[in-house]
């Protein structure tokens, strides 16, 4: 019995209403009725099979599209020469370093008598085993590539009738009581199973050093979308997606045309990407979107805590996008007035085999396929 309170408390608090709606508005007030349908959060777990969905469809475009596209533009993984085994540097290399001090150097020198070069070298080697190759990076930028470009004009078709995307006060007319309309649960439902296979397929992906970022990303994102899923907030959550992917589309197709070495084709697209995404999310982001909710719906309703969470998940978006927006902006700079080859994010460098310690230090390192596109994060 007192095991049943506490759950039947722990129920009442997580749904508790003055946190999600405002206030003269209970769950009551958006139980399907007259025709009007309202989302569920029980409709939530349905991104589970839109993601699994989508990784197995993301294996069939790989195998199917990806790398035969890869074959025609030439897309191939540079030979790589693997390091000699060795069952103490390969202990060493597992549980302890991947990239040794100089101490510890000197101390690997000593017990297999080799040279410094050769246990440089060795260790070279076989950090470029575990690392991603071109082509998996041409799939991985394909797959998002079309991903974005099909969600961004879904989005499109969604709402280009919609008198909110011309008049963002109409984003708040009947809130919450807003009907559910088929194409914003499909819009909504494929953005956020999408988000969800990248977070269960971020280990296997290649890995970038704004990796956090990412993980930081795609959790806020997801939150956002379930939050405003459940209090309705459907309407600006799909002018947010809307105006996430249109900048996307751009930065993953540069990916790919600079993978295939059509470097000005690539360097083309790039600005334009820069271009849109300043638009996009520094301008319209902020001062359309999070100002049309952090002003309009004080008009209809006094503040809620709903309505601070939702804003604040709004701001935490928008400091990535400022982060992102300085790598973007120095890449930018640099391919259009200096020698960019290398990839700010990438944990996955090339390294060469003949490069000596004092010459690793000097030599900036080097990305299969990366340049100015690499760098950059499209979410």
């Amino acid at each position: 019995m007192e095991k049943q309170q506490h759950v039947q408390w722990l129920y009442d608090w997580l749904w508790w209403e003055r946190f999600w709606l405002p206030m003269g508005v209970s769950w009551a007030d958006l139980e399907d009725s007259e025709g009007r349908v309202y989302a569920k959060a029980s409709q939530l777990w349905d991104m589970v099979p839109f993601a699994l969905g989508l990784l197995l469809l993301r294996v069939l475009f790989v195998r199917y599209v990806a790398k035969p596209l890869a074959d025609v533009c030439g897309v191939q993984d540079k030979v790589r020469t693997p390091a000699e085994p060795e069952p103490l540097l390969e202990d060493f290399f597992c549980h302890k370093t991947r990239q040794p001090s100089q101490a510890e150097l000197v101390s690997l020198c000593k017990k297999l008598s080799w040279s410094q070069r050769k246990v440089l070298q060795w260790f070279r080697r076989r950090r470029n085993q575990n690392r991603p190759g071109l082509r998996k990076r041409f799939c991985e930028a394909s797959w998002r590539g079309v991903f974005y470009f099909c969600s961004f004009f879904g989005g499109v078709v969604a709402l280009y009738d919609k008198p909110w995307v011309s008049d963002l006060r109409q984003v708040w007319a009947g809130f919450p009581k807003q009907s559910l309309l088929p194409s914003q649960y499909w819009y909504y439902f494929c953005e956020m199973g999408f988000y969800l296979s990248l977070l269960l397929s971020l280990t296997f992906d290649v890995k970038r050093k704004d990796f956090k970022e990412q993980v930081i990303h795609h959790m806020a994102t997801l939150t956002l979308l379930s939050f405003s899923w459940i209090s309705n907030y459907i309407r600006v959550g799909t002018l947010v997606m809307a105006v996430h992917d249109s900048a996307d589309i751009l930065l993953e197709g540069a990916k790919v045309v600079n993978y295939a070495r059509y470097n000005k084709a690539a360097n083309m697209i790039f600005v334009v990407f820069t271009a849109l995404f300043m638009l996009t999310r520094l301008v319209i982001f902020p001062f359309w979107l999070i100002h049309c909710t952090w002003v309009y719906p004080l008009e209809l309703y006094p503040a809620f805590m709903g309505y601070y969470f939702f804003n604040v998940m709004l701001v935490v978006l928008q400091a990535l996008h400022v982060y992102w927006a300085v790598l973007i902006t120095r890449m930018l700079y640099k391919s259009l007035f200096g020698s960019l080859e290398g990839d700010d994010r990438s944990d996955e460098e090339e390294e060469d085999d003949s490069d000596t310690s004092t010459e690793m230090k000097q030599k900036p390192r080097h990305i299969n396929g990366s340049g100015p596109r690499g760098r950059a994060t499209g979410h």
